[in-house]
């Protein structure tokens, strides 16, 4: 039998503590600490799980072999270029950083230290998507709501890095072409950045896609909506369900496609560690987080080029 994998989770706030209960019950796989700044709440969290609690990542470096970076995005680089000169594979939050400068970094270090760097972009493993995925060759129109309560937590970067940068990475997914043109708007309500936004943007095969995105709403949203020449598909990633219509003859037929509905986190944790055991690519690589982050950081100059203008008119 294969010696347990060594991990840990960087960051114990809502989601890395998810991390963390998933690594703790998963086969072939050692807990081996978690690390927040908040001490307190990094030993509360070990002593359930039964392993080490620190406050500085640094004192789990040569304990470890893999660990998840779920700390605020700011400090994504930092860590994680530490991390990967140590020789731990990683799995980073999205988004991958704050800049294409710092996305690079992590990406040329992992190279060069053997390790795996994967971006957790989890809506790839949501069971829905995945269920329509092949059903999807050729979109024409999508989309797109993501809509949530505010979070009081995340809000250093704007919604489109916050909240919208899971779509961006679905779109890039499924339309694989260049994109010509971006119009978006964004609007701060509660935090300095913008809190609500949306773009429509064109790409060269003639797909054109509509996404909003908010972390103001009473309710949570998470839906996508493809449009193709005879077909029309809607996937609610919260619910996990699939609507998939067609033209047949002259009317349309409806059906429900069938979704193993399972948590996402555990498919994507599960990749993550199986990439680390053979060696394979992973299914969301450090390239892939940079280009969700290139795209989100183009919208988020277009919305704010536009912001100035509406200021500066009479």
């Amino acid at each position: 039998m294969p010696q347990p994998l060594r991990v840990a989770v960087i960051g114990v706030g809502h989601l890395g503590a998810r991390h963390a209960h998933v690594y703790a019950a998963m086969p072939g796989v050692r807990l081996v600490g978690v690390c927040d700044r908040d001490a307190t709440r990094a030993r509360r969290l070990a002593r359930t799980l039964r392993c080490r609690g620190v406050s500085d990542f640094r004192d789990l470096l040569g304990a470890v072999d893999a660990a998840s970076l779920a700390v605020p995005t700011s400090l994504h680089a930092a860590i994680g270029l530490s991390l990967l000169r140590h020789g731990v594979h990683l799995l980073i939050e999205k988004p991958i950083a704050t800049t294409l400068a710092q996305a690079d970094g992590l990406i040329r270090t992992a190279h060069q230290h053997g390790c795996v760097l994967q971006v957790g972009h989890i809506e790839r493993f949501n069971a829905a998507i995945q269920a329509a995925r092949r059903y999807l060759t050729r979109p024409r129109f999508i989309e797109i709501h993501r809509l949530s309560p505010y979070p009081f937590r995340g809000t250093d970067v704007s919604v489109v890095l916050d909240v919208m940068i899971h779509d961006l990475d679905l779109l890039l997914w499924l339309v694989r072409s260049r994109l010509v043109r971006i119009d978006a708007l964004g609007v701060p309500v509660l935090s300095r950045s913008e809190d609500i936004a949306n773009a429509r943007l064109r790409f060269a095969s003639g797909c054109v896609a509509n996404l909003t995105a908010s972390r103001i709403s009473d309710e949570p949203i998470r839906r996508i909506r493809v449009f193709q020449e005879d077909s029309y598909c809607s996937i609610d990633f919260k619910a996990q369900t699939v609507e998939l219509a067609h033209k047949r003859n002259t009317g349309i037929r409806r059906i429900q496609l069938p979704v193993n509905q399972r948590p996402p986190l555990q498919d994507e944790l599960s990749a993550f560690i199986r990439s680390v055991r053979t060696k394979r690519p992973p299914a969301v690589s450090g390239q892939d987080g940079k280009a969700a982050l290139a795209l989100a950081l183009r919208i988020t100059r277009a919305m704010r080029r536009r912001s100035a203008r509406d200021s500066s008119a009479p």
